[in-house]
């Protein structure tokens, strides 16, 4: 995982994967896949392929049968 987050470093998919879970996720909840691609309006093999790198790095979690916010040093506001 990555102690530094940087979402600024993130790629344009993986930084609006991550702003879809942000908007849905608030408040220490999970969204699922379905609403993550409806979201996002991209291909479901894309958001799996974000979802991965955004776990691996720690901005994501799994979270049930969904996904979560992991730690991070920066606001949202939503």
């Amino acid at each position: 995982m990555a102690r530094d987050h940087d979402v600024q470093a993130l790629s344009d998919v993986d930084s609006h994967v991550y702003e879809a879970v942000a908007s849905h996720a608030v408040g220490g909840g999970a969204v699922g896949l379905g609403a993550l691609t409806r979201a996002s309006g991209l291909e479901e093999d894309d958001v799996r392929r974000s979802l991965s790198t955004l776990i691996e790095q720690g901005y994501v979690v799994p979270k049930g049968d969904g996904f979560g916010l992991g730690p991070h040093t920066f606001g949202l506001q939503y």
